[in-house]
């Protein structure tokens, strides 16, 4: 039985990975569609290839999904299918808010939603959570970030408009255009290191529970192979809805802005996932970045009301996918355990 039970939990969990890369393809290529420096099929081509080879980046995001969550109960038979189906059930609630947000065109976060499934499958199985650790690498940095993000986008924003200020403007923005690639690669590649993560995690909590590894060890190549391929075709299947939002209902983008934004968001997650080992959300940081970029043209340049939409998305989103994830874990605990 648990042998089955980690099967359909690694083959969940991928299926979460692969929604993850389709619900935030926009995340690395909407300003860069939005403004023509990539078309959309070259833009995908280049986010699935980058996502991949940030998957590959780092396992330090995946330790604190795996270890720093949910504490694991005695290793019993009865116990270890519990934790599989807990497992089993928060990646259902992190599916089921990924495709409503994703259906609804709102960039909500994936990495949140998985946080939240466990979270809410975890207290509804009577387990502990590690409080201290959720209030310090998941709550805090879901702060930080977009404050950061907006803050720094909207500064680097001023000084690159003061820098620019007596250049022939159509020259210059080919320019920023053509920096868009690199800026959208760099995106891309922290959107892999910090989002294909979580689904390591995720199936490495599942062999932790299954006595498969211990935790000390590292996670198996194969479960960061899978998890950074499951990722990259999600990335390629796009995800227009998403992007239209992004690229285009919150502000009208330029290049010069678009540039700014991206590399903002994609300085802020390196730091978060090489420096703090925090889970941030890529739809969060991008998302602030580029309402900072845009103030800098006038505040009310900014569509507030679609930022206000985004915002009840991302107040929603841990407390939906628990609510769901422990509706599923009262369902499937009598079949499966």
């Amino acid at each position: 039985m648990e042998l089955a039970l980690v099967i359909i939990v690694v083959v969940v969990a991928l299926g979460f990975d692969y929604t993850n890369g389709f619900h935030d393809a926009a995340n690395a290529i909407a300003t860069s569609v939005s403004t023509r420096a990539l078309t959309p099929r070259a833009a995908l081509i280049m986010a699935a290839v980058m996502n991949f080879a940030g998957a590959l980046l780092g396992t330090a995001v995946a330790e604190t999904i795996a270890k720093s969550i949910v504490m694991l109960p005695e290793d019993t038979s009865a116990q270890t299918r519990l934790t599989l189906v807990v497992i089993l059930s928060a990646l259902i609630g992190a599916i089921a808010w990924n495709l409503i947000t994703w259906w609804l065109g709102l960039p909500s976060s994936s990495t949140h939603s998985l946080i939240g499934g466990l979270v809410g499958a975890g207290l509804t199985a009577g387990m502990g959570i590690y409080w201290s650790a959720v209030v310090k690498k998941v709550a805090l940095p879901m702060i930080v970030s977009p404050a950061l993000g907006f803050t720094l986008a909207f500064f680097v924003m001023v000084g690159v408009l003061w820098a620019v200020r007596n250049r022939p403007p159509t020259r210059t923005m080919r320019r920023f255009r053509l920096a868009q690639t690199v800026s959208a690669a760099a995106m891309a590649l922290g959107h892999g290191l910090q989002d294909a993560q979580k689904t390591m995690g995720v199936i490495f909590l599942a062999l932790l529970a299954q006595g498969w590894v211990k935790p000390g060890e590292g996670i198996p190549v194969w479960v960061k192979l899978a998890a950074a391929a499951a990722i990259s075709l999600g990335t390629y299947s796009g995800g227009w809805r998403i992007m239209r939002t992004l690229g285009r209902k919150i502000i009208e983008l330029d290049p010069a802005r678009g540039f700014v934004a991206e590399s903002v968001a994609a300085s802020v997650l390196y730091v978060m996932a090489l420096g703090l080992h925090a889970p941030v959300s890529t739809t969060h940081t991008i998302t602030s970045a580029i309402m900072g970029v845009g103030a800098t043209k006038r505040l009310s340049a900014v569509r507030w009301g679609v930022a206000g939409n985004i915002a009840t998305a991302w107040v929603l989103t841990m407390p939906a996918a628990a609510l769901v994830a422990g509706l599923v874990l009262l369902v499937l605990r009598p079949i499966l355990t």
